[in-house]
């Protein structure tokens, strides 16, 4: 399992790191994503709210992505499956038989990531201050989220050039399929304004095809069948970290007019959620990548930790 870091982790006066904190990638990229400039200088940089001047951060590559081991690296459809909690388990043992910390500052994770942050509290519900999942609902993945999921399954594994992983070119049916992936996480306001025409339209599944060509199939299948185990919904009220949760109202993969964090949220014990209007910048789900739309957001979050933090150690005093 790969994994980055960015800053210096600092040791209380009991010699326990005390201001490490988790990010997780999306499904589909791995750590490089999240080191960017457009990341760093919206996240990390100076002043900003996970400043890697004060913060110890940590970047997993997650199984079956990056330079972790996934089924390209020659096992092909030979690899193990795996699910969201393995995924989970072994960021978990990389933060604590690894890195040697018991406890997290904060758990920030985008899409995939941000599912996986709300396993991390319920899984581990004492070994971080706070989670925040963004573009992400603590449920069961159905609707359109997984009907598209299913989709692009089905249109690798169906095709014959697919040949049980086997194959020596990206098949057909995956590239055909990233088509409606790369659609399905952008909004509707933004590609109407993207694409007036048929030229447009095509340019635009142009560069998606192309982009297709540069992931693996078969790690694509594995990823999207991970997220058949996630499940948070039942075990809400067992959280016991601070959670805020952050979507947006042009994110097409989890639209806000399900009333998910309306229904879901009161069951968190020290939840918030914040649904972020849309505007002429916003991507809808992939608004993600461009954390200068959002980071304001993340200052909260990590003002609210502050905030908890002050109030333990004024107990403690």
């Amino acid at each position: 399992m790969h994994y980055a870091t960015l800053g210096e982790a600092h040791r209380d006066a009991a010699g326990r790191i005390d201001n490490a904190i988790l990010v997780l990638h999306w499904t589909g990229v791995d750590a490089r994503a999240l080191l960017t400039t457009n990341y760093t200088n919206a996240l990390f940089a100076p002043g900003k709210p996970l400043d890697a001047r004060r913060f110890f951060l940590i970047f997993p590559d997650n199984v079956g992505h990056g330079r972790s081991s996934k089924p390209s690296d020659g096992m092909k459809t030979a690899f193990p499956n795996y699910g969201y909690g393995d995924m989970v388990d072994l960021q978990h043992r990389l933060v604590t038989d690894v890195l040697g910390i018991e406890r997290l500052r904060a758990v920030v994770g985008m899409s995939m990531g941000g599912m996986h942050a709300w396993l991390w509290a319920q899984a581990f519900p004492d070994a971080m201050d706070g989670i925040m999942p963004v573009v992400s609902l603590p449920m069961k993945i159905s609707g359109r989220n997984l009907l598209w999921r299913r989709m692009v399954i089905n249109a690798i594994r169906s095709d014959p050039a697919w040949n049980n992983g086997r194959y020596e070119e990206p098949p057909k049916g995956w590239l055909r399929a990233y088509e409606i992936h790369r659609m399905m996480t952008d909004s509707v306001p933004h590609l109407q304004s993207i694409i007036p025409d048929i030229d447009a339209a095509e340019q635009f599944l142009k560069a998606a095809r192309a982009h297709g060509e540069s992931a693996d199939a078969n790690d694509v299948l594995y990823a999207l069948e991970a997220s058949a185990d996630y499940d948070p919904e039942p075990r809400l009220a067992s959280i016991k970290a601070k959670v805020y949760a952050l979507n947006f109202s042009d994110d097409e993969l989890n639209p806000p007019c399900l009333n998910a964090f309306d229904r879901l949220m009161p069951l968190v014990p020290h939840g918030r959620f914040v649904t972020q209007e849309a505007s002429g910048e916003t991507t809808g789900h992939s608004t993600t990548a461009h954390p200068r739309l959002w980071s304001a957001h993340v200052a909260d979050f990590m003002r609210a930790l502050e905030d908890l933090k002050s109030t333990i150690d004024v107990g403690e005093n």
